[in-house]
């Protein structure tokens, strides 16, 4: 009897493992990892120019946030820093579909889970669309995340509701919400942080490069967007052609050029005899000719004309 081996599916093909193998790597997170620890896990998740935008409604009103690959780590670290002790991700009836360089998944639900020790401990869950670009290629990193939040859902253990049942303070306390769609204080603060922060990357990498002074980086950031404005745009090199010259006979070209002079004399003939025509001489009743001037006249007009008389003399009227 032979044992047929089954084929695992390429690795490629697969983008939802990747979200699987993210919520590993959060959960391997611990209280002393620093910048660098988010810095290398948005590195292996994410693109050199990847984008996260977050769409959810607020009692003011829609908001949308979205945020460049620097500041990715950052967004995910202030979501533990406002007490989230655990975070992970559930796609349920994703649709993909693939392109030539990306993977696209879109899942209509999607539920971020936040578990929260503090100020109480609480179960988030927020459900919404999650939206996801992958590049076609063996690290297969997410190139735009939009993640669309409808509506959250905030659950206390029955144990500690029966803990307190006879502490109304308590009890007023764990009805309260301790998120906004979903998301901390701390959270929402970044997001809106990043409104202004989003602008300024060019200047902090320039910084970061060059060591040059804030106001020395303003400077050099903005006469280059001036020079980019005016300077004009690039016109497409054309390929220069190559003519090919053709032997003539020295009868054909004898020929031609006599042809020619013949038909310059003729349009030099032509042009004169059109020059010597006049205007009133080709159209009866016509003695004057208008000739207009950003000199006023005598009365002040712009315009003034030449006349002819009969005796073939020029007289100028304004």
């Amino acid at each position: 009897m032979t044992k047929t081996t089954r084929r695992h599916t390429p690795y490629m093909v697969q983008p939802e493992y990747r979200i699987y193998e993210m919520n590993k790597r959060l959960q391997s997170r611990t209280e002393d990892s620093d910048n660098l620890w988010w810095d290398a896990f948005a590195t292996e998740f994410f693109e050199d120019d990847a984008t996260l935008t977050l769409s959810f409604c607020l009692e003011d009103g829609p908001k949308r946030y979205t945020i460049g690959r620097t500041l990715i780590p950052r967004y995910f670290s202030t979501v533990f820093e406002g007490g989230v002790t655990d975070l992970y991700y559930i796609l349920k009836h994703s649709k993909e579909s693939y392109h030539n360089s990306s993977i696209t998944v879109d899942c209509d639900q999607c539920t971020m889970v936040t578990q929260h020790g503090k100020p109480m401990f609480t179960k988030v869950c927020t459900e919404g669309r999650l939206i996801l670009e992958f590049t076609f290629d063996d690290l297969m990193r997410i190139k735009t995340w939009h993640f669309t939040i409808r509506q959250y859902r905030e659950l206390v253990p029955r144990s500690i509701l029966a803990m307190h049942a006879q502490d109304p303070q308590v009890l007023d306390q764990l009805s309260k919400n301790i998120t906004r769609m979903g998301l901390t204080n701390f959270t929402l603060n970044y997001l809106r942080l990043c409104v202004i922060l989003e602008p300024m990357q060019e200047l902090m990498s320039r910084h970061k490069t060059y060591n040059l002074s804030p106001r020395d980086c303003l400077k050099t950031c903005l006469f280059q967007k001036w020079q980019r404005m005016v300077a004009p745009p690039a016109e497409p090199t054309r390929q220069p052609t190559t003519k090919r010259r053709k032997r003539k006979n020295s009868t054909s070209s004898t020929s031609n050029s006599s042809a020619g002079n013949n038909a310059n004399s003729t349009g030099s003939k032509k042009k004169t005899t059109a020059a010597n025509l006049s205007l009133s001489s080709q159209v009866p009743g016509l003695g004057a000719i208008p000739n207009c001037s950003l000199n006023p006249g005598r009365d002040g007009d712009l315009c003034h004309s030449t006349a002819v008389t009969p005796s073939g003399q020029f007289k100028e009227k304004h």
